[in-house]
C-alpha cells in the first residue's frame, strides 16, 4: 500500500444508517457517516491535548467568554469568522481548553491530501465540494454528527473573508437552515490575529510570516460568545434564514469588535499584499445595528483571560 492509500481503520457505519449510502456516492460518504455516528476519535482528543498547546509557538493564545456547562455535553453548531490558514488550529485549540472536541467542516483538496486528509476524515472532518453535484453530502454528514451529539464548526462565510477592513462577510444562509431545522445551540466564535501568522498566498512567503510570527508572537484571540437567539424564528417560513443568518453574522461581528480595539475600523492592521479583496463586509467598521437581537459586546471585566 502506498502513502497515498493509506488511511486509519473508520468505525462501523450502524446499521440504521446503512440505507443511507447509495451505490452511486461517493466513496468516502459512508466512512465520513461513520465517524460522524461516533463519539470523537481517541488519538484527535489526545492530540488536542498533546499538540495544541504548540499552536502558541506562533503567538500568545487569548480566549475569552465560554461556553455554558449544560451545553458542552450535547450538539452544538460554533460559527467563527475565517481570517486565514492558520486560524483552524488557534479555533481548535481555543475550544479545546473551553471543554470542547470539534468537528470541521474542510475543502475536499484538503481532505484529499495523503495522510493528512484520511487523518482529518478519521478525526471527525465533514468533505466539502463546493460547487459539486455532491456538495449535498457534507449537510447529511453534518446532520448525523449532531444527532449524535458532536460539536461541528462551520465558517458561514465559507471561505477565508476577503474584505478590506477585515470584518465577517454577509456568510450564506446554509447554517442558518442548518441551526432552524436542527434547533441545535448556535455559539459566534469570533477570532483575531491568526492571520497574522500565515500569508494568504500559497508560496514560500508562508514560511516568512510564520517564522516572523514565531519571532513577535502577536496575540491570537478567540471569543465565544452565548448562543444566538434563534428561538422566535422558524425553518421554512419565508425570510427567517436570511433573519437568522443575519443574527449569526451579527454575533461574530460583535464578539469580534473587542477583539480589534485599537486597530482602524476600515483596515486591517497587518498588511498582507497578497490577500486579495474581493467582499464588502455585512457590517461595515464592525458598526451592528441595536435593533439586531443578541448580546452586545463582550465587557472586557466579564470574561476569564485563558493563556
Amino acid at each position: 500500500m502506498s502513502l497515498r492509500d493509506w488511511r486509519p481503520v473508520p468505525p462501523p457505519l450502524p446499521e440504521e444508517l446503512q440505507a443511507s449510502v447509495a451505490d452511486d456516492d461517493p466513496e468516502w460518504f459512508a466512512r465520513e457517516l461513520a465517524v460522524a455516528a461516533h463519539p470523537p476519535w481517541w488519538l484527535w482528543r489526545f492530540l488536542l491535548t498533546t499538540v495544541s498547546p504548540a499552536v502558541s509557538l506562533f503567538g500568545r493564545v487569548q480566549v475569552t467568554g465560554g461556553v455554558p456547562e449544560d451545553l458542552r455535553g450535547g450538539p452544538l453548531i460554533l460559527a467563527a469568522n475565517h481570517i486565514g490558514d492558520y486560524d483552524t488550529f488557534t479555533v481548535a485549540a481555543a475550544l479545546h481548553r473551553l471543554g470542547v472536541v470539534p468537528r470541521f467542516l474542510a475543502t475536499g483538496g484538503i481532505m484529499r491530501a495523503p495522510v493528512a486528509g484520511p487523518m482529518l476524515e478519521r478525526a471527525g472532518g465533514i468533505r466539502v465540494d463546493r460547487g459539486t453535484d455532491v456538495a449535498a453530502h457534507a449537510m447529511r454528514v453534518v446532520l448525523v454528527a449532531l444527532e449524535h451529539g458532536g460539536q461541528v464548526l462551520v465558517y458561514p462565510e465559507g471561505r477565508v473573508g476577503l474584505t478590506a477592513d477585515g470584518w465577517p462577510e454577509r456568510g450564506r444562509t446554509g447554517l442558518a437552515r442548518l441551526a432552524l431545522q436542527t434547533r441545535v445551540p448556535v455559539l459566534p466564535v469570533s477570532q483575531w490575529g491568526a492571520h497574522e501568522v500565515l500569508q494568504y498566498a500559497n508560496d514560500w512567503g508562508k514560511l516568512r510570516t510564520a517564522l516572523s510570527a514565531a519571532w513577535r508572537q502577536p496575540a491570537l484571540k478567540v471569543h465565544v460568545g452565548p448562543p444566538v437567539p434563534l428561538d422566535d424564528l422558524a425553518a421554512g417560513r419565508v425570510g427567517d434564514a436570511h433573519r437568522a443568518r443575519t443574527r449569526i453574522m451579527a454575533a461574530v461581528t460583535r464578539g469580534l469588535v473587542p477583539l480589534r480595539a485599537g486597530e482602524p475600523g476600515d483596515r486591517i492592521a497587518f498588511h498582507d499584499p497578497t490577500r486579495p479583496v474581493r467582499a464588502a463586509a455585512m457590517f461595515p467598521g464592525g458598526r451592528v445595528p441595536d435593533d439586531v437581537p443578541g448580546a452586545g459586546p463582550p465587557h472586557p471585566t466579564a470574561d476569564t483571560l485563558r493563556r
